[in-house]
């Protein structure tokens, strides 16, 4: 009977993993006001109004 019911919750969570990833998008960060941001992003048609967002920052090295 143990072994039924942690199946079915490892399943469960599973299934419930696959919806949780969110679409990777990305911008170029174009002003900052205070605690606006204002970004170009391409793919932006994968956003909502209302999803939250985790911005990840990236600094590009210039070299000779």
């Amino acid at each position: 009977m143990k072994k039924i019911v942690i199946t079915l919750m490892a399943a469960a969570f599973a299934l419930s993993v696959g919806t949780a990833f969110a679409a990777k998008v990305k911008c170029t960060v174009d002003s900052i006001e205070g605690e606006t941001v204002t970004m170009t992003c391409q793919k932006a048609d994968k956003l909502k109004v209302g999803d939250k967002v985790s911005v990840k920052a990236k600094k590009q090295l210039e070299g000779c």
